[in-house]
Parts: C-alpha cells; structure tokens; sequence
C-alpha cells in the first residue's frame, strides 16, 4: 500500500527520519518512523536508493506532498565528489510502503 494515500500526517525529522501517522488494515492510526539514512544515499550529488547517509553530504534538505495526488517528495542539495552541490530530488512513494500502519522500504 502506498504509504501517502493512507497517511494522516508526515512529516521529515532531523533532516532524515520520516514520521508518519498511518492507518493500519482496520482503519486505525498508528505513528511510524523510517530513518531514510538506512536507504537513500548520494552518489556523486544524484539521490540513489538502497544507498545509505545521504544527510553526511547534504545541505538545504526538505520534504513536501506535491501535486493533486501529494507525492511525498525530498530534496536537497547534494555534494559530489569534488564538493559541488547539485539540487536533487527524490519520490518517497517509489520505495516506501504502509505495512500495516508502518513504513517499509519497498
């Protein structure tokens, strides 16, 4: 289940955790987190899944729904070898799922 559709409320914390209020199979709300450090990385200022610490070489990191459909989207700008930054953006919903009330990665 796409985590989004069936989120009350999400938020980012600490720049990498995402927070949700989710409901659960019976309709009920619980409140999940994700650290996304475990599963984003930067490679050479590109977001990449199945990475890791993408926060270590980011600046400006932020995280908003967008669109009719509110893609949970992040962005920032993010470093590449030579210490450049290159504004990167990545949809959470492609890899992010709602088990249950909690966020997975997919």
């Amino acid at each position: 289940m796409s985590f989004h559709a069936s989120a009350v409320h999400i938020e980012l914390e600490d720049g990498h955790i995402l927070k949700a209020v989710l409901r659960n199979e019976d309709g009920d709300e619980q409140e999940s987190t994700l650290d996304l450090n475990d599963h984003i990385g930067n490679d050479n200022g590109h977001f990449h899944w199945e990475g890791g610490n993408f926060q270590a070489s980011a600046e400006d990191i932020t995280f908003d729904r967008e669109g009719e459909d509110g893609i949970p989207v992040l962005r920032a700008m993010l470093h590449d070898v030579d210490g450049e930054g290159h504004p990167a953006d990545i949809n959470l919903s492609e890899r992010i799922g709602n088990d249950n009330g909690n966020l997975v990665f997919n």
